[in-house]
């Protein structure tokens, strides 16, 4: 977020459709502001399911990119950056210095995102939700902008990819995606998870 690049092109659009540069940039730092305060907050008592589950129930995957929902989280990636580039990363930095001193304390407690649906799921599994949001979308501001895809530490790509291959198989045959992984002359076309 904090590249020149990024800076420079804070008004362009990006590669995703309707998606520009500093609403995909406010998008990404959205994964990890709510944080202090869902680790903060009193746990409610809507039902607690697996992350799993949470993708299973919520319909955004199958939403057209000019639905009610994804226009809001155009807009509202669009309202977190109006400060400008230089406020809104010093104020992600900020926050993730926080949660690096608060989360390693915090307890696996269930945490809820109200626009997710009337459950929550364990703040592991919610954490993990967040490094694929971070993973997907660094790539997708890196392509905006024209450099090069950060690079992650393997243990976050690995539980990303352990994500995104779960959530393929919601949505393909298993066999599709282990041809995909393993037989090139064989592979289906499509496995993408949403």
């Amino acid at each position: 977020m904090r590249h020149d690049q990024v800076a420079k092109n804070w008004d362009q659009p990006s590669a995703l459709p309707e998606f520009g540069v500093r609403g995909l940039v406010g998008h990404i730092g959205y994964q990890a502001l709510p944080l202090p305060s869902m680790i903060s907050s009193p746990v409610g008592d809507e039902p607690v399911v697996s992350l799993m589950e949470h993708y299973a129930r919520a319909n955004w995957t199958e939403l057209d990119v000019d639905s009610e929902f994804h226009s809001r989280i155009r807009a509202g990636g669009e309202k977190l950056v109006t400060e400008g580039h230089e406020a809104f990363c010093a104020q992600v930095e900020q926050t993730l210095e926080d949660l690096g001193k608060t989360l390693p304390a915090a307890e696996n407690r269930p945490v809820r995102m109200p626009h997710w649906g009337p459950w929550a799921v364990p703040l592991d599994e919610y954490l993990i939700s967040r490094l694929m949001e971070f993973v997907v979308h660094s790539d997708d501001l890196a392509v905006s902008v024209g450099v090069d895809t950060p690079e992650f530490p393997r243990h976050v790509n690995e539980t990303v990819i352990d994500l995104l291959t779960r959530m393929s198989l919601n949505r393909h045959k298993a066999i599709d995606v282990v041809r995909a992984f393993s037989r090139k002359e064989r592979a289906p076309q499509d496995i993408t998870a949403f």
